[in-house]
């Protein structure tokens, strides 16, 4: 099947450089290209694509505008072409909450050879976006009102560790299960698959609206309960210990599985520090990152969940783990915090009988 790409852009430059690399691909064709959203809304009427490539910031009407407009009226798979600008992450993140499949990010030096360099990672973004799966948009979440009640035995919070996985799709996943998590949940460890520059944004926007704190993790800090570190960018993140302290580690060593941060590079260091101890929750993403690892941690000991096909945007990366029999439940993202919060109690409970 030929995937049908509109794409929206109110650079000249960018439409051509996209349309270059796009019309380039054997599965792909280019049915039009628009400057803004009031041309693209009546070319999407004539041209019916597969998928849209939309700018963030546009003239005429704002690009999170029509986003939302889009994902109410008539959704389509959106990739965003977004700034590597603080501003541009913020917007990002908006546009994945409004329904967005994924984002790739303008080039900041020499845009015609930037882009180029970027063809496969485009490519490869549109391809996902039309075979992921569009959700239904729910209200958003009231962290307070959702709060999961707090552990019943306190002394666990500090023993065990929460390390979730995702990509594509995982920025909403992991909201939603961060704001359920009470403010004395374990410390929990994030690798989201994220270019350098929105990790911050990301942590800083979850941290706004969750009981527990969240921050993008710097490394040698230590794990507390009602903390969660999402892994830069930039670097693989790592558990380590100090003594009977839990830490977080930064890594800069090549991609894992083409990533950098890596899924397994962040499980596999869990499998080998904090054994039955911890819990691995791996979301929605393509590709196989996460699964040897989370393989790794249940024959270390770890309890193991996997986001269910239903509520994937992406069902790729939990796919892979459960073929390997890394998981021990399969769940709806909105069942996830529950399951997790109701496991580690019932081990507090055999705890307080032993």
């Amino acid at each position: 099947m030929t995937i049908k790409v509109l794409i929206v852009d109110d650079s000249a430059l960018i439409r051509s450089l996209m349309s270059e690399i796009i019309s380039d691909q054997p599965d792909m064709t280019v049915v039009g290209v628009a400057p803004d959203p009031i041309v693209a809304r009546e070319m999407i009427k004539a041209t019916n694509p597969d998928v849209l490539t939309l700018d963030v910031e546009m003239p005429k009407m704002d690009g999170l505008d029509f986003l939302e407009r889009l994902m109410r009226l008539r959704p389509m798979p959106v990739v965003m072409v977004s700034s590597l600008t603080e501003r541009g992450s913020e917007i990002t993140l908006r546009a994945l909450e409004l329904g967005a499949v994924d984002f790739v990010t303008k080039p900041k030096i020499s845009i015609k050879n930037g882009m180029l360099d970027y063809a496969q990672l485009i490519c490869d973004k549109i391809r996902i976006a039309a075979r992921a799966q569009l959700l239904r948009r729910v209200a958003p979440t009231n962290g307070v009102a959702d709060t999961l009640p707090a552990m019943r035995n306190p002394l666990l919070s500090s023993e065990k560790l929460i390390v979730i996985g995702a990509s594509t799709g995982g920025t909403e996943a992991i909201k939603e299960f961060l704001i359920r998590m009470p403010a004395d949940s374990p410390g929990i460890l994030i690798t989201q698959h994220m270019p350098e520059g929105f990790t911050k944004s990301f942590a800083n926007r979850l941290n706004s609206l969750c009981k527990i704190t969240v921050k993008e993790a710097e490394g040698n800090e230590r794990i507390l309960p009602g903390h969660a570190f999402v892994a830069p960018g930039h670097s693989h993140l790592l558990l380590a210990r100090s003594g009977a302290n839990y830490m977080t580690q930064l890594d800069k060593s090549d991609p894992v599985n083409r990533h950098r941060p890596s899924v397994d590079v962040l499980f596999n260091s869990t499998a080998k520090f904090a054994g039955k101890n911890a819990l691995g929750v791996i979301m929605t993403g393509m590709g196989k990152d996460g699964a040897q690892g989370m393989l790794e941690m249940k024959q270390a000991g770890a309890y193991n969940f996997a986001q269910d096909e239903a509520s994937c945007v992406v069902f790729g990366m939990p796919r892979e783990a459960i073929a390997l029999g890394a998981a021990h439940e399969i769940a709806d993202i909105r069942e996830l915090p529950a399951k997790v919060m109701n496991f580690l109690n019932s081990q507090g409970n055999r705890s307080l009988r032993v």
